[in-house]
């Protein structure tokens, strides 16, 4: 099939990767996986075995009047421990590279299909203005985008560093959860050609 550059010409690109058929359940685990993958996990509490202090018994067991008691560091004390103490874990999920390629193609296809991605000869800039990024942008009609380049461009990162909205990624971090937190998805001919490359 061919895609159609905006500002004329147009690209040939395998079906496999712009035309597959889009897998809701799939994309939605390799959503989950990934965003689960970004949990940092590190949270951690202390039961009443790790509390420091409560050796020894607070009062005596009968003739106090008051109820039995052992240490001062179970779960009902102030300063005790907790009963179901959080500890450090690992919320990594296991997603198979074919499940992953398949994922992404099915993203990439149904942006296509929703006239969501635009693809773009270049998008070199003369100086890293943030002024001119946004005049290319609103030439193209376009306010919310993820960009896609084929590789880290120092000028045009520093002129979308300072818009909320818009977001650069080169090909190697492209990733589910960007291509489904923007309205629209510019990518360069050249970024096209390499997304192919790595999902054949």
């Amino acid at each position: 099939m061919k895609l159609t550059l905006q500002g004329g010409g147009a690209l040939e690109v395998s079906d496999q990767n712009f035309a597959a058929p889009f897998n809701e359940p799939l994309v939605h685990q390799v959503l989950t996986a990934y965003r689960a993958g970004s949990r940092a996990g590190t949270k951690a509490q202390k039961t009443r075995a790790e509390v420091r202090g409560g050796g020894s018994k607070p009062w005596k067991q009968k003739g106090t009047g008051q109820a039995r008691a052992g240490t001062t560091r179970g779960p009902i004390w102030v300063g005790g421990g907790r009963a179901f103490a959080a500890k450090p874990r690992d919320f990594a999920q296991k997603v198979n590279r074919k499940m992953y390629r398949a994922a992404l193609r099915g993203m990439l296809s149904e942006l296509l299909r929703e006239d969501r991605l635009l693809v773009v000869d270049s998008l070199d800039l003369d100086q890293p203005k943030t002024r001119d990024l946004v005049a290319r942008l609103k030439g193209l009609g376009l306010d919310h985008v993820l960009i896609l380049v084929d590789r880290y461009d120092d000028k045009l990162c520093l002129a979308a560093r300072n818009l909320p909205w818009v977001d650069v990624l080169a090909i190697n971090e492209i990733n589910p959860v960007s291509l489904v937190g923007f309205d629209k998805v510019l990518a360069t001919a050249a970024a096209v050609r390499g997304i192919e490359e790595r999902l054949s």
